[in-house]
């Protein structure tokens, strides 16, 4: 892929919550829609692992880090260099990164948190993900507002309620069958 139309809309998205909002719980939520309802299974260990990156970062930044390095290993075995290259990310760079990463959390060096940027090779993605960011007021590759409780812990903040109500739901259509 190397224009920005044949990326999917919520790639997109995740990209800019990943770099613009530093909302790792959003990319998660984004992208596991998209993964879970596309018809198609091209890229599914791929969007599966870029899941899995978001999630370990979430927990790192709330000081779960047996959860990151659960999720950063799953990452690692998920994500392939080919189907890296396909999303516009310099592979190589990014699977460097990731173990890098997993390392310092296994060797508690990683305590501190920092943010990580995806190393995306692809100069239109970027264009499009950087102009998205401007246009909703974000800065491209900011650091993460540490002190968000909303950010932070958002996982244990959101109301719940739909999902609850969707689950049901499809319960109930799933015992009518």
């Amino acid at each position: 892929m190397n224009h920005t139309t044949q990326y999917p809309e919520e790639y997109i998205k995740y990209l800019v919550y990943f770099h613009g909002e530093r909302d790792y719980f959003e990319c998660h939520e984004i992208l596991e829609e998209y993964w879970k309802e596309k018809e198609k299974p091209e890229l599914d260990a791929a969007w599966v692992g870029l899941i899995q990156v978001a999630v370990s970062l979430y927990h790192q930044r709330r000081n779960n880090v047996k959860g990151a390095i659960k999720m950063m290993r799953s990452a690692i075995s998920n994500l392939t260099e080919i189907d890296l290259q396909m999303l516009g990310i310099n592979a190589k760079v990014f699977l460097e990164q990731l173990r890098s990463r997993l390392t310092n959390l296994i060797s508690n060096e990683a305590l501190v948190y920092e943010d990580m940027n995806i190393p995306l090779k692809d100069v239109h993605l970027i264009k499009k993900c950087k102009q998205l960011c401007k246009d909703n007021n974000l800065s491209w590759q900011s650091h993460s507002n540490i002190n968000d409780e909303a950010l932070i812990h958002k996982h244990t903040l959101r109301d719940r309620s739909e999902v609850i109500k969707s689950r049901e739901l499809a319960k109930t259509e799933k015992n009518k069958k």
